[in-house]
């Protein structure tokens, strides 16, 4: 009896003994992923990315695979000795950017910041960027921390260290959404991200990684000069709507 009493003690505690000599990443799982979306809160194509092709990874099961992180400055500058930031779709986008870095700030959970930006984001998709407001309720959330975050420095402060984020790309960045899978850029193959993150993952794959057929990716293949991104305009400010008619001329041409 006493040696059947030891026999079973050895086989509960064996999994913590297990636990214990194992290395913390074998016993942690297989790293995750790490994809970043470099974007802005008007750019036409941004908004589509993030509502059509970003929202589903928390659908199909991709998102346990990788680490997100989002960057709300894309092709903003910063002006004058007193740090101004002039955005490229002009101060609606400066202000959304400023919100969407507040909402990152105030929900560190990545599944209630992106369902908030998601939800601005799909507003500005369909031409309804001033009810953005609406998401804090349609969210379920408290929008005091937001508001008192952008309507202060200390959003300021947040746009300024995503910009800073952004400029030290390497490479730099030539347009948004700019797409980055473990610290390699994805050009204008990025609605492909997926692809790249099956690949990348060491971990039993998500279900979706099993139909997406490719052998590769190679980035280095990719054309750069196609569509579906928003150039770094400089001092120049896109009109609402111009991006989408640039687009339709080069579909024409292709």
């Amino acid at each position: 009896m006493a040696g059947s009493r030891r026999a079973l003690r050895f086989v509960l505690l064996l999994p913590a003994i297990l636990g214990a000599l194992l290395p913390p990443a074998a016993a942690a799982g297989p790293p995750k992923v790490s994809l970043a979306l470099y974007y802005e809160s008007l750019c036409p194509y941004c908004s589509r990315f993030i509502v059509t092709r970003l929202a589903g990874i928390f659908d199909s099961g991709l998102i346990h695979a990788v680490d997100l992180l989002l960057v709300p400055y894309g092709n903003a500058h910063v002006r004058g000795a007193n740090n101004t930031i002039s955005c490229q779709h002009g101060p609606d986008e400066c202000l959304l950017n400023n919100v969407e870095a507040c909402a990152i700030n105030a929900w560190p959970d990545l599944n209630v910041h992106f369902g908030f930006i998601n939800c601005v984001e799909d507003l500005v998709m369909n031409r309804k960027r001033e009810e953005w407001k609406s998401c804090f309720q349609k969210q379920g959330l408290n929008p005091k921390p937001v508001m008192e975050c952008y309507n202060s420095e200390h959003g300021h402060k947040l746009s300024l260290k995503y910009g800073k984020q952004t400029d030290a790309l390497v490479p730099p960045h030539k347009y948004v959404p700019w797409v980055v899978v473990d610290g390699q850029p994805l050009y204008d193959d990025y609605e492909n991200f997926e692809a790249y993150v099956c690949k990348a993952y060491k971990g039993h794959p998500p279900k979706i990684c099993q139909g997406l057929g490719r052998d590769y990716p190679i980035v280095q293949q990719v054309v750069e000069a196609g569509t579906g991104v928003t150039y770094n305009s400089g001092d120049f400010e896109l009109d609402e709507g111009v991006e989408d008619e640039i687009k339709m001329v080069q579909g024409d041409d292709n």
